[in-house]
């Protein structure tokens, strides 16, 4: 059975029934599917069609990854020829695609890394902190550092080590108990500033916040500190410029390891090609996803630092190599496809456009805050949130009725958006995170459809 962009509305019923009847869904609940389904069929640039015959303006981007934009056919030929070529074979040996998107991936940090191939960011993640703890061990037996500093409200995976190192309680609540090998920090939400501070008078205290852990936990016991620089799962909270520079000094005071999640704001995503670019810092592992591939196939990063690569070599007999191993890391299809993707970016200048365009859509957005219900407005490049609260000067959160009601009229008139937030309490943001394609005439859509769902909205 098989769908094209042409509604059949018995087809459509049938797949409906076939994908209840057999289908585990992430995060929705099986009984709203149940009521109400999309059938994906077709995608092209920003847009993706439904097989009822709606067209839909992706604002996010699926989840938040397809950067070059839907239906890029040359991609299927990089696949189709690689698969031709090598299918497959395990990245204890070498191929061709791997080592030279390994190559390019070292050249888009400014050189002095190497990379280790997984297939999500939770992995990479995953991988980073057993890359850390490691490193560690090698570099410091005398001592037992294994903790990694996070920060309240970030979101790193969904693996049981990178919930414990996430900040969301209500996505680490089912699976609970956690190691404790992980301890959090307050985060740089400015907006709702954790010590009741205004930037730039706070001084950064949340960095004096984690100063104040790494001591307290003692700075022989931590591994690492793992930040996104711009928190996604938040609702899109962009840090002071300084932030993520002191927050390098730290790391190098006490000899601990900064890991970098760029899974969502790394290949143009943020205006720059990774997102901690912006605050000229250089991490010691890097975290990569969804924008090495614009999710064409699945394929993802550790990345380190060449001292932290060091590390690992030494003869046969000291043990000394990488503990880590993945079945389709470096898988030759994923690595062409990725590469291709780089290439099409940077031929493209689709960072430069994110950067353009996303100031242009950033002013839009910020033309909303003639609507009470408006709190504030952020982002950098095509990374954007707007949060929603029910009276300015308390910052009080809307409910989640209304932040669905914004989200589903929006869907309703052909716009996609995201719902973000740091949890049960402030899951008040809607998040926009568009195809690096995005036209100038589809941010102005995403304003206009915005206004009007902001319209709809009753504080009382």
């Amino acid at each position: 059975m098989s769908l094209t962009n042409a509604p059949d509305p018995a087809i459509r019923q049938a797949v409906v029934q076939q994908d209840l009847d057999n289908v585990l869904h992430p995060i929705v609940q099986h009984k709203v599917l149940e009521g109400k389904q999309m059938v994906v069929t077709g995608a092209q640039g920003s847009t993706i069609y439904d097989a009822d015959g709606t067209e839909y303006l992706d604002a996010m981007a699926g989840l938040w990854c397809v950067n070059i934009g839907y239906g890029r056919a040359e991609l299927a030929e990089v696949a189709a020829e690689q698969v031709r070529q090598l299918a497959y074979y395990p990245h204890t040996a070498m191929n061709v695609p791997a080592s030279a998107l390994a190559e390019k991936i070292n050249g888009l940090m400014g050189g002095g890394y190497h990379t280790y191939f997984v297939n999500s960011g939770s992995e990479a993640n995953e991988a980073g902190f057993k890359i850390a703890r490691q490193y560690m061990k090698h570099e410091y037996p005398q001592h037992y550092r294994f903790k990694t500093i996070s920060r309240y409200f970030a979101y790193h995976g969904t693996t049981l080590a990178t919930l414990d190192a996430g900040g969301m309680g209500e996505r680490k609540a089912k699976f609970e108990p956690y190691s404790g090998d992980f301890v959090h920090v307050a985060p740089p939400y400015c907006y709702r500033c954790p010590f009741g501070l205004s930037y730039p008078s706070c001084a950064l205290a949340c960095v004096k916040n984690m100063e104040t852990t790494i001591l307290g936990e003692g700075p022989e016991t931590v591994a690492e500190v793992i930040v996104e620089p711009i928190m996604s799962g938040v609702g899109v909270a962009v840090p002071p410029d300084e932030y993520l520079p002191e927050v390098e000094k730290l790391c190098r005071k006490y000899d601990i390891l900064l890991h970098v999640d760029e899974v969502i704001n790394g290949f143009g995503r943020t205006g720059k090609m990774f997102g901690h670019q912006h605050y000229g810092v250089a991490p010691d592992i890097v975290a990569i996803a969804k924008g090495i591939s614009s999710a064409y196939l699945p394929i993802a990063a550790t990345v380190v630092k060449n001292s932290v690569f060091d590390s690992f070599l030494g003869e046969a007999s000291e043990n000394r190599q990488v503990a880590q191993v993945n079945t389709y890391g470096g898988h030759p299809v994923s690595a062409a496809v990725a590469l291709r993707n780089i290439e099409i970016m940077q031929a493209e200048k689709l960072v430069e456009h994110s950067a353009e365009v996303g100031s242009y859509l950033l002013d839009g957005l910020r033309s909303l805050m003639r609507h009470a219900v408006v709190g504030d407005v952020r982002g950098k490049g095509l990374l954007l949130g707007i949060e929603l609260v029910k009276d300015r000067a308390t910052k009080e959160p809307v409910g989640a009725e209304q932040i669905t009601a914004v989200a589903d009229f929006c869907r309703d008139n052909g716009v996609l958006v995201g719902r973000g937030g740091g949890g049960r309490r402030y899951g008040n943001t809607i998040t926009l995170s568009p195809p690096l394609v995005i036209t100038r005439s589809e941010c102005d859509r995403i304003v206009e459809t915005l206004h009007r769902a902001l319209s709809t909205i009753r504080l009382d």
